[in-house]
């Protein structure tokens, strides 16, 4: 099995550190408002990816933790926290809003058939932890105070920037226009690692530390929570591709001068999904969440599909009319499956389902090419196999594709096997007629026709009602 690594910048065999068994830390969500499209695509590949590892026969313990403190809204640690913008904007408590959304990002995960991770880690239950690493990142030389905070000292490390050919010149001091720069920093790089001090003093989450009253910065959470429950190396780190700088970077710069040693083997970002108008946001345009898909008569695994029919490290454009296009591929491929359920329970040629999964592992195993492995399951559908083993083989796949495409054939048949043959449905509009043209007997001499071709005919107030016997 190959997977891009984004530090390396290259596809690399995927080898985890201890044989057979696979550490996964995918990043969390910040729960201050609605997941949107754009941040699920990231959660629907990193399923896909978890649950290909599960199919290859590794043993994987997942973690994701839960950002309820501590994410500001510039990356360059200054406004409000995220937390508390979204307990203003609804006048309720932080923990009030982050037990509403974190329920809310579990629903829509469900919705779209994502598994939860083996491990979900509030930031709030681990202040402990936050203390310790950062007390001996002081220790060691790698952080220091100034204003009340604590910074970690990016200078100490011989190499910072992990991802990409940045320099301290490059470095823009927050992500937005008008952020002014934190004089407290020794270097532009530099990051929080816990606040006593800010520009706002209203923050509603704090806890006591060796540095005074305050709360721990954004990036200091994923290292610890990983390390708390997957030790000191990491096999795979997940998340989308604006968390590589600086919430990825800082990461790996505090976990590994805490550990000494190097702490995450791969790094597997997932690209943006895009609007016309470019990045999908919460602030900008339509806000486009599970719930208004559904509203609109999307199914959400027609989403899944779309976004599994594009590769994970490419943009992908959303539109309507792409989302259209989606279900009307999604639609037509279940009933390809439906005249095959017929042989559901049938003896499998194990030999040919051997072959027909090939093609599946070959694409997974080429850097999770979620694209490909669609066109592995047509490729089931065109083979000479029979019914049993091509269901088979469809199933197996659709563990780690996740679009429910056995239960959706299965709805299918059950509609196509409750809708009246043709032949019915002419009788019971020469009835209708007959009865309209107060044509008595020829109406009784259809329904007894209707009758003995194992229909009933029944009339009701909302009308006329023909089902099977």
């Amino acid at each position: 099995m190959y997977i891009y690594n984004s530090a390396s910048r290259k596809k690399e065999e995927f080898i985890p550190h201890t044989e057979g068994k696979v550490k996964m830390y995918t990043c969390g969500p910040t729960v201050y408002h609605y997941a949107h499209i754009g941040n699920l695509r990231t959660y629907i590949m990193e399923d896909v990816l978890e649950k290909y590892l599960r199919f290859s026969g590794y043993d994987v313990t997942r973690v994701m933790n839960i950002t309820d403190v501590g994410h500001l809204t510039s990356d360059g640690d200054t406004g409000d926290d995220k937390m508390l913008k979204g307990a203003k904007r609804e006048h309720k408590t932080v923990m009030e809003i982050a037990k509403f959304y974190t329920d809310a990002f579990f629903a829509d995960c469900a919705k779209l058939n994502i598994k939860t991770p083996d491990v979900v880690e509030p930031a709030t239950h681990c202040i402990d932890e936050f203390i310790k690493v950062i007390t001996a990142l002081l220790e060691k030389g790698y952080a220091y105070e100034a204003g009340g905070n604590i910074y970690f000292d990016t200078s100490k490390l011989d190499k910072y920037y992990i991802f990409n050919d940045f320099t301290e010149d490059d470095l823009e001091v927050g992500v937005r226009d008008g952020v002014e720069a934190d004089g407290n920093k020794r270097n532009k790089a530099d990051f929080v690692l816990w606040f006593t001090k800010s520009k706002f003093d209203d923050q509603e989450l704090k806890w006591e530390s060796p540095w005074g009253v305050g709360y721990p910065g954004w990036h200091i959470e994923c290292s610890c929570i990983s390390m708390k429950h997957l030790g000191e190396y990491l096999d795979i780190h997940c998340g989308g591709i604006d968390n590589q700088f600086p919430h990825h970077t800082n990461e790996i710069a505090q976990s590994e001068a805490f550990l000494g040693h190097p702490w995450c083997r791969y790094w597997f970002h997932v690209h943006h999904l895009n609007t016309d108008d470019g990045k999908m946001s919460k602030s900008k345009g339509e806000f486009l969440t599970v719930s208004l898909l559904e509203e609109k008569g999307y199914d959400p695994l027609v989403y899944r599909f779309f976004c599994l029919q594009s590769h994970y490290r490419k943009n992908l454009t959303f539109s309507w009319e792409n989302l259209d296009n989606a279900k009307g591929a999604y639609e037509k491929l279940v009933s390809r499956i439906v005249p095959l359920l017929d042989g559901k329970g049938g003896a499998v040629d194990e030999a040919k389902y051997g072959e027909l999964i090939k093609g599946f592992k070959d694409a997974m195993d080429g850097d999770i090419n979620s694209a490909q492995a669609i066109t592995a399951v047509y490729d089931v559908l065109k083979s000479d196999a029979d019914s049993a083993t091509k269901l088979k083989a469809i199933a197996d796949m659709d563990t780690v594709l996740g679009v429910g495409l056995i239960a959706a054939a299965g709805k299918a048949a059950e509609k196509k096997d409750g809708e009246l043959p043709e032949e019915i449905k002419e009788l019971a509009e020469k009835r209708a007629a007959a009865r309209k043209a107060k044509d008595f007997a020829l109406a009784d001499e259809l329904r007894a026709k209707i009758t003995e071709m194992g229909y009933i005919v029944e009339e009701t107030r909302q009308g006329t009602v023909i089902r099977k016997a």
